[in-house]
């Protein structure tokens, strides 16, 4: 599979799809920028009046509802809406599920819309699962991600997307294959919306890439092993926030292939 995950990565450099983020205003700068170094073009819109014309002109879509209000709430929905008419895959990332009641409705609301893929730490997706015996620290983890796999099971099964538990240990899990990553830096944890750039350069190769489950392993690893080089030459999560730019867009296959830690 190494060799697949690296042919995945250049299929995204070379048809650099563009992706529609409807994201949180903390991480919008981060996010554009992680899709750019990874060859990917990135658009921010939650205007109502545009979200039918912007799935028709983008590629794939990314919802995280990081900083919610119920104007963007009806963006997403719009944008789903349009997405699935024009077979646009869409990720959701379900920042800071479980901490309000407010939250967890929309979350219900927008599972049921089907996205491919689900993101997030292993206290989200065990609060999605309604699993939940953890807290949730803000946006933070509370759990381990080996501790939200049978809920990532559990959502894979109830709406056939690709689960992907992000920690210490990545796990991907969809009906075709179950892997964990043991790649990544915890300095990583140090800077804010790292999780997110993750889902929208998740969304940027389910654009490309049919094989879901291999899309959300080749995107995951990326990101992972991009930090995990760069914070080898780091002071502290200031310059290896630049650092991790440049490696995702400077990384050679010879990097990726010998950094790359995966166990099926």
């Amino acid at each position: 599979m190494k060799e697949k995950l690296w042919n995945h990565i250049t299929t995204v450099r070379k048809q650099s799809p563009l992706v529609h983020n409807i994201t949180n205003y903390v991480v919008m700068n981060n996010t554009a920028n992680a899709l750019l170094a990874i060859g990917a073009s990135p658009i921010m819109s939650h205007a109502h009046e545009e979200m039918v014309a912007m799935q028709q002109i983008c590629n794939s879509l990314v919802i995280n509802i990081g900083t919610l209000d119920t104007y963007w709430v009806k963006s997403m929905h719009l944008a789903i809406e349009a997405a699935n008419k024009n077979k646009n895959p869409w990720v959701l990332d379900p920042v800071g599920a479980g901490a309000t009641p407010f939250r967890d409705e929309v979350l219900s609301e927008l599972l049921n819309l089907k996205p491919i893929a689900i993101r997030g730490n292993a206290s989200e997706i065990l609060a999605l699962a309604k699993h939940n015996k953890t807290q949730t620290k803000g946006v933070d983890s509370t759990a381990s991600s080996l501790d939200a796999i049978d809920a990532a099971r559990f959502l894979n099964k109830q709406y056939n997307a690709v689960v992907i538990i992000s920690g210490e240990t990545d796990v991907i899990v969809s009906d075709e294959l179950e892997v964990k990553l043991n790649n990544g830096n915890l300095l990583m944890t140090k800077i804010t919306g790292m999780g997110c750039s993750a889902s929208a350069i998740l969304a940027a190769f389910l654009a490309v890439i049919p094989e879901s489950a291999e899309a959300a392993v080749a995107a995951t690893a990326l990101i992972s092993i991009a930090g995990e080089i760069s914070a080898k030459s780091c002071d502290g999560p200031g310059s290896l926030q630049v650092s991790i730019l440049d490696k995702l867009h400077s990384i050679t296959e010879n990097e990726f292939l010998k950094h790359l830690k995966i166990e099926n």
